[in-house]
């Protein structure tokens, strides 16, 4: 997140909100000159509830301005469960920052395809069509990198263009809705395997290799690897769970607004691992 100070419509400056390592409140300060003496325009931004903001504007430490001078705007500052997450260094902090500029809008492209997926189900009943919308809707991405300067497949490239493939002739040979549902199944198994493979026989040198770059500090791409891999193999059995014991509506609630969070915590739990690893052979240099 950044804050940023307009004056007359010009940019004057800009402070990242640097979350991970401990959050404090951006204080913007401008020069300015006002009838031949220099002065300086503090602007400082908080939250005042977890859902609104305030500013305080002071010129030479003198107050002028308060949007909300009854409340105080270092609610977030004194909010005790900030306080207790656990903070990193701010060039760490700042890393992560520049590694979300670079990767989001492949982040912003996977959910782009899941609720096209997820609405083309929805409306036509037909998870066929969808499935085939969805591989066609993502080889056009493909196709796109080629012409755009920002990342949108995440630096898997080569395997992601090779997985959309073997979904749309997935696809196309089984016309059925439950092999549709399946699909996440035999396909995770298959990436699960494969992650299996990366992690316990070249080190994570693919696979773990290229999940660094999403990565706030240093893992050990073995275990990120081999991790993913149990983590492939556990959300293609729950899919398979979910589609057998409930509806197909149920599914496709599911496999748009269930799977990725919960694939998301348990990502979280790889990463630490993967960490832990890497730190146990920081001790042992």
């Amino acid at each position: 997140m950044e804050s940023r100070l307009f004056i007359d419509g010009e940019l004057k400056d800009t402070k990242a909100l640097l979350f991970a390592a401990g959050y404090s409140n951006p204080v913007h300060r401008v020069s300015f000159s006002d009838q031949g003496k220099d002065s300086e325009l503090r602007v400082e931004v908080g939250y005042i509830s977890w859902l609104s903001l305030g500013i305080e504007v002071a010129i030479d430490g003198e107050p002028v301005y308060a949007s909300h001078p009854n409340k105080s705007i270092h609610f977030a500052e004194k909010s005790r469960l900030l306080s207790a997450l656990p903070t990193q260094d701010s060039e760490l902090a700042q890393a992560a920052v520049a590694r979300w500029q670079r990767n989001k809008y492949s982040v912003y492209a996977d959910l782009a395809l899941g609720a096209l997926f997820f609405f083309v189900g929805k409306f036509t009943g037909n998870l066929t069509l969808a499935a085939l919308i969805g591989a066609g809707a993502g080889l056009a991405l493909v196709a796109a990198q080629r012409f755009v300067r920002v990342d949108l497949l995440g630096g898997f490239a080569v395997f992601g263009t090779v997985m959309l493939l073997v979904s749309a002739l997935f696809s196309l040979a089984f016309q059925s809705d439950f092999m549709v549902q399946m699909k996440s199944t035999i396909l995770g198994v298959l990436t699960a395997l494969l992650f299996f493979a990366d992690g316990a026989i070249r080190g994570g040198k693919y696979f773990g290799a290229r999940m660094q770059r999403y990565m706030p500090e240093t893992i050990d791409t073995g275990r990120m690897a081999v991790g993913l891999g149990v983590l492939g193999l556990s959300m293609a059995g729950a899919n398979y769970l979910v589609a057998t014991l409930f509806s197909e509506d149920t599914w496709l609630t599911y496999t748009t607004f269930v799977d990725t969070p919960l694939s998301i915590g348990l990502a979280y739990a790889v990463y630490f691992w993967s960490r832990k690893g890497a730190d146990a052979s920081a001790d042992q240099l």
